[in-house]
C-alpha cells in the first residue's frame, strides 16, 4: 500500500506491507492514508476491540498522534454532551460511545481518527458528517454509509475497514537507525481477574471494575508514561508521553477538571453569537473553565458572545470541583511515589489500578488509605513506546 507520505510531508516515499503475505489487518475503502493515519487507526482499532471484548459493550476512541484523546463505552449522553453535538441523549450505542469519547477532550479531538468496535450505522455516519474528523476505522459498514462518508472532505475522508478475525503475529519488529528490534507481542487479555489483588479499601464495585478495565485498555494504547481518569465508562483525562509519571497524573487531572467544569451551569449559559462554529464553541468553553485567559483572549471571547459572561471565581470553581466523585484511575506502570495519589485524590479518584511492585508501593498504599481510595495491584505493566 502506497501511503500519502510518511511521518512528515517531506518524507515523500512511504508504504505499508503486511508482515504475512496477503494478511492485511485492514483495508482502505475511501481516502488515502498517511503513515500516522495508519498508526492511529491500528492503535484505535486494537483499543476499542479489547475494550468491547473485556466489557461486553460497544466502545469508541478518538485518536490523535498515536494516542487516544478520549475513549468511552456506549451509554447515555449527558445534557452538556448532547447539546454540544446536537445529538439525541438516547442516541444509539455506537453513536453514544463515539460522542462520549470525543467529548472527553474535544479540543484535542479536532481532526481525529475515530475508532469503533462495531459496524458503522447510518446514525453514526450522519454525525461524522458534521464534526471535524479525518477518518474512521470500524469492522464493517451498513449499506450506504461508505458512500456517505466518502463524500466528506471532498472525497479525502479516510474510511478503513478492520478485519475482526485478524490475528497479529506473535512477534513484533521495529527498525530504528539501522537497528532491528524484535520482541514478543503483548497479548495478555484484559480481564476482571487483574483487579483481584486489592491492597486496601475493600472490594471493588462492578462499575469501578468496568471503569478500571476501560482505563487499562486506554493506557495500553497510549504513549508511555500514561495514566487515565475514567468515570461511568468515559475517560475524563488521559496523560500521555511524559517522562515523569506525576506529570502525567497532573496533566490528566487538569483535563478531568476541565471535563467536569464544562458541566457547570455557567458554561451552559454562555450565549454565543449565531453562526459560531462548534469547534470555536468548544475551544472557548475550555478556555472559559480554565480561567486564565490573556487580555487579548478576553477581548476575542467577548466578540463571540451575544451577552457578556462573568468568569468563574476561585470559590465557584472549588465548590463545583468538589462535586466530582466516583472516578477510577489506571496507570500503565507502577506508581513510584505517593505524590501521584495526592494529586489523583484532588480529582475525585476513588479507585486506583496500577501494577505495583515499586520500592515505595507501601507508601502509595498508605496514601490510598489516608484518602479512602481502593487500590488494586494488577501485576501487569502496559508500557507503549
Amino acid at each position: 500500500m502506497q501511503l500519502r507520505y510518511g511521518t512528515n510531508p517531506q518524507q515523500h516515499v512511504a508504504s505499508a506491507t503486511p508482515v504475512q503475505a496477503g494478511a492485511w489487518p485492514l483495508k482502505v475503502l475511501g481516502g488515502e492514508p498517511s503513515y500516522i493515519n495508519l498508526l492511529d487507526a491500528l492503535g484505535g482499532w486494537q483499543l476499542v476491540r479489547e475494550a468491547a471484548e473485556a466489557l461486553g459493550r460497544p466502545a469508541a476512541a478518538s485518536f490523535k498522534h498515536v494516542s487516544p484523546a478520549g475513549a468511552a463505552l456506549a451509554g447515555p449522553l449527558d445534557p452538556a454532551t448532547a447539546a454540544l453535538y446536537r445529538a439525541d441523549p438516547q442516541a444509539g450505542p455506537l453513536t453514544s460511545a463515539y460522542v462520549r469519547a470525543r467529548d472527553a477532550d474535544p479540543k484535542s479531538s479536532y481532526g481525529d481518527i475515530a475508532a469503533v468496535s462495531h459496524p458503522v450505522d447510518e446514525e453514526l455516519a450522519a454525525l461524522l458528517a458534521h464534526v471535524v474528523c479525518d477518518g474512521i476505522v470500524a469492522p464493517g459498514y451498513a449499506p450506504g454509509t461508505v458512500a456517505a462518508l466518502t463524500r466528506k472532505k471532498k472525497g479525502r475522508f479516510l474510511v478503513l475497514e478492520a478485519d475482526p478475525g485478524f490475528v497479529a503475529p506473535p512477534q513484533e519488529d521495529r527498525e530504528v537507525h539501522g537497528l532491528r528490534l524484535t520482541q514478543q507481542r503483548d497479548d495478555v487479555p484484559l480481564h476482571a481477574s487483574l483487579l483481584e489483588d486489592v491492597v486496601c479499601g475493600g472490594p471493588l464495585p462492578k462499575g469501578a471494575v468496568e471503569d478500571l478495565l476501560l482505563g487499562l485498555a486506554v493506557v495500553r494504547y497510549t504513549q508511555s508514561n500514561s495514566v487515565c481518569y475514567v468515570r461511568d465508562g468515559v475517560t475524563l483525562g488521559i496523560g500521555a508521553g511524559q517522562q515523569s509519571r506525576v506529570d502525567c497524573t497532573r496533566l490528566a487531572g487538569a483535563k478531568a477538571d476541565s471535563w467536569w467544569l464544562r458541566r457547570h451551569p455557567a458554561v451552559a449559559a454562555l450565549d454565543f453569537v449565531p453562526g459560531t462554529r462548534r469547534q470555536d464553541r468548544v475551544n472557548w468553553q475550555v478556555r472559559f473553565v480554565e480561567g486564565d485567559m490573556t487580555d487579548d483572549e478576553r477581548r476575542r471571547f467577548g466578540r463571540v458572545l451575544a451577552a457578556p459572561a462573568d468568569m468563574l471565581s476561585p470559590g465557584q470553581r472549588q465548590e463545583w470541583a468538589a462535586g466530582l466523585t466516583g472516578v477510577a484511575f489506571a496507570s500503565d506502570g507502577a506508581l513510584p511515589f505517593r505524590d501521584n495519589v495526592d494529586h489523583a485524590a484532588r480529582h475525585g479518584v476513588r479507585w486506583i489500578a496500577e501494577p505495583g511492585g515499586s520500592i515505595r508501593s507501601a507508601d502509595v498504599a498508605e496514601a490510598c488509605r489516608e484518602y479512602g481510595i481502593t487500590l488494586a495491584h494488577t501485576r501487569l505493566r502496559l508500557f507503549r513506546h
